[in-house]
């Protein structure tokens, strides 16, 4: 098995999605936290200097979404057939657009009230749940979004809609009863229960 390790900063962010699934498949790998004042000399050793980046025995891998398909790929969460890899890929894009959305609103203000009340009043109503009612209906009864088994796509969805600080509260999601439900059970698949269990604390 390659020896991996994930780099990136002490925060979910754009890693955590990779984590969720590299906990899924039970595969070991270093989680390099790196701290904001040794980011730039870290940063140099970076062929693209972004993270997060993956070291595949040694060769780096870059882009978040480039980085959690590979290993989706590796622990079976990509469809085989083509079209249903492609609504996967759909599904994912567009949480990766949420959270560049929702990372604009955090910092849009000059202050962190700022940011959190355009969260709040600008793009949780939106941007947030115009997608969240749509995933919503079209989980309908479906066990999972793709397919008849789990996919890299359950796996984002849960990962970022189910996080109180990308600004989802409980009650907010108690408006989307399917999406809410496909939440709660992704968290407590074993794995990623165990995962959400021993993970640092961040506040992003």
């Amino acid at each position: 098995m390659p020896e991996y390790k994930l780099v990136y900063f002490n925060a979910k962010g754009r890693a955590e999605l990779t984590r969720w699934i590299l906990a899924y498949g039970g595969t070991a790998y270093t989680d390099e936290r790196v701290e904001l004042e040794n980011w730039p000399e870290r940063k140099k050793t970076i062929m693209t200097g972004k993270v997060p980046m993956l070291e595949i025995d040694g060769k780096q891998l870059p882009q978040s979404l480039a980085i959690a398909r590979y290993v989706a790929k590796k622990a079976g969460l990509v469809p085989e057939d083509a079209l249903r890899a492609a609504y996967c890929d759909a599904l994912v894009d567009t949480v990766s657009d949420l959270i560049t959305e929702g990372h604009k609103a955090k910092t849009s203000g000059k202050s962190e009230e700022d940011g959190k009340k355009a969260v709040r009043e600008e793009f949780i109503p939106n941007h947030a749940e115009p997608v969240m009612e749509r995933l919503n209906k079209h989980l309908g009864e479906k066990e999972w979004y793709t397919s008849g088994k789990i996919t890299w796509a359950d796996l984002s969805i849960a990962s970022y809609f189910g996080e109180e600080t990308n600004g989802f509260s409980s009650k907010l999601l108690d408006k989307y009863p399917a999406l809410k439900a496909h939440i709660q059970k992704v968290r407590n698949l074993p794995k990623i229960k165990e995962w959400l269990a021993k993970r640092p604390v961040t506040s992003m």
